[in-house]
C-alpha cells in the first residue's frame, strides 16, 4: 500500500483494541463502558492457522466464537462422509452462540480458511460473572437474546418463502415470529 493511503486508513490504538472491537459488535452495541470493560475480561483470545478445525459436530458446546480477523467455514457431513458447505463468516461475525446456555452438542463443524482471531465466550464463565455482576451478565444475555430472535425470525420469514416458492402451503407447527 502507498504509504500517503497507510498513513490515512490506519486504525487507531483505540480501534485496535478488545473493547472497540466488541463495543461494536451488534451483541453488545447497548453495553456500558463498564460493561464492555467486565466482558472483556470475560473472553478469551485464539489464534488459529489456516485450515484448522475449531469445533466439529457431535463435540461438547461450551460458548461461542466471534471472529475478530480471519475467516470461518461452517459445514457438515452427510452420511455419506461428504462436507457440505453452510456458511462462511468474517470480522464481526458469531457462531456457536446456541451452546452459549445450553450444554448441548454441537450442530455443525467449524474451520478457519485463513490464519484467524477469535473471541471466545464460554458458558462457565458467564455463569461466574452473573453471580458477581448480575446485571451486566443480564445485558450480555439480552444481547445476545436480541440478536438470535432476529435471526430466527428472518429464517422463519425465509422459509415461508421457500415454501411458497415451491407450492407448499401448510408451515411447520414449530415456527413462531
Amino acid at each position: 500500500m502507498d504509504p500517503i493511503w497507510s498513513n490515512i486508513f490506519r486504525k487507531t490504538p483505540e480501534q485496535d483494541s478488545l473493547a472497540y472491537f466488541l463495543s461494536n459488535l451488534p451483541l453488545f452495541s447497548e453495553l456500558s463502558a463498564k460493561e464492555i470493560s467486565l466482558l472483556e475480561n470475560l473472553v478469551h483470545l485464539r489464534n488459529y492457522r489456516a485450515h484448522e478445525i475449531i469445533f466439529e459436530d457431535g463435540d461438547p458446546g461450551s460458548g461461542m466464537y466471534m471472529i475478530r480477523s480471519g475467516s470461518i467455514q461452517i459445514f457438515s457431513r452427510t452420511p455419506q462422509g461428504e462436507e457440505e458447505d453452510l456458511a462462511r463468516l468474517g470480522p464481526g461475525d458469531f457462531f456457536g452462540e446456541t451452546t452459549l446456555t445450553a450444554p448441548v452438542q454441537r450442530s455443525a463443524s467449524a474451520r478457519t480458511l485463513e490464519a484467524t482471531e477469535l473471541v471466545g465466550l464460554f458458558r462457565s464463565d458467564l455463569q461466574e460473572a452473573a453471580e458477581e455482576n448480575p446485571r451486566a451478565a443480564s445485558h450480555i444475555l439480552f444481547g445476545l437474546t436480541r440478536v438470535v430472535s432476529e435471526r430466527l425470525q428472518a429464517a422463519s420469514i425465509e422459509i415461508r418463502r421457500l415454501q411458497r416458492m415451491l407450492g407448499e402451503d401448510a408451515a411447520p407447527e414449530t415456527i413462531e415470529t
